[in-house]
C-alpha cells in the first residue's frame, strides 16, 4: 500500500511540474508546448486532483471545456474505481 501512495504523490507532483511548465512555456518563453493528451494522460494515471488544483491556482487552461469537464470526469472514475477495489478486491 505504501508503494501505492508513493506513487500518487511522485505522479501529482509530475502533473504539477508540467502543468506549470506548460503555463511559463506559454506565458513567458514562448518555448515547446506540452500536448494535451499529455496533459490528460497525467491526470487518467493518477495526477488529476493535483493537476484540477494547479489548473485553478495558476489560471491554466479554465477556459478549456476539455479540461474543466474532463479532468473532474476522471476524477470521479479513478474514485469509483477506487471505491471498488477497496471495497470488493480487498
Amino acid at each position: 500500500m505504501k508503494y501505492f501512495y508513493a506513487y500518487l504523490v511522485l505522479i501529482s507532483f509530475v502533473s504539477i511540474f508540467v502543468c506549470c511548465y506548460d503555463k511559463f512555456a506559454a506565458k513567458v518563453a514562448k518555448r515547446h508546448r506540452t500536448r494535451e493528451a499529455f496533459l490528460l494522460l497525467l491526470s487518467a494515471l493518477g495526477g488529476s486532483v493535483a493537476m484540477f488544483l494547479t489548473m485553478l491556482i495558476i489560471r491554466h487552461k479554465t477556459k478549456h471545456a476539455k479540461f474543466m469537464l474532463g479532468i473532474p470526469i476522471i476524477m470521479i472514475l479513478q474514485a469509483l474505481a477506487a471505491f471498488a477495489i477497496f471495497r470488493f478486491v480487498l
